[in-house]
């Protein structure tokens, strides 16, 4: 999906969600990153292969880094 250079991160890299966001609507609470990631503003993401990350595993995953 990703056009430009340098590429972002794919969506199942750990920094997925510093890619470049393509459509923000914020009134709805999401964001679609150019790596294919639905990005919640719970904090919770959807990937492009179906798999759900939950808010809670999103945030654990954050601290522990």
């Amino acid at each position: 999906m990703c056009q430009h250079q340098p590429p972002c991160p794919p969506p199942d890299a750990s920094d997925r969600e510093a890619a470049y966001p393509v459509a923000h609507h914020p009134e709805q609470g999401w964001s679609l990153l150019c790596n294919g990631v639905l990005l919640y503003e719970d904090t919770g993401e959807l990937l492009p292969d179906g798999q759900i990350i939950d808010p809670v595993m999103r945030r654990a995953q954050g601290a522990a880094a």
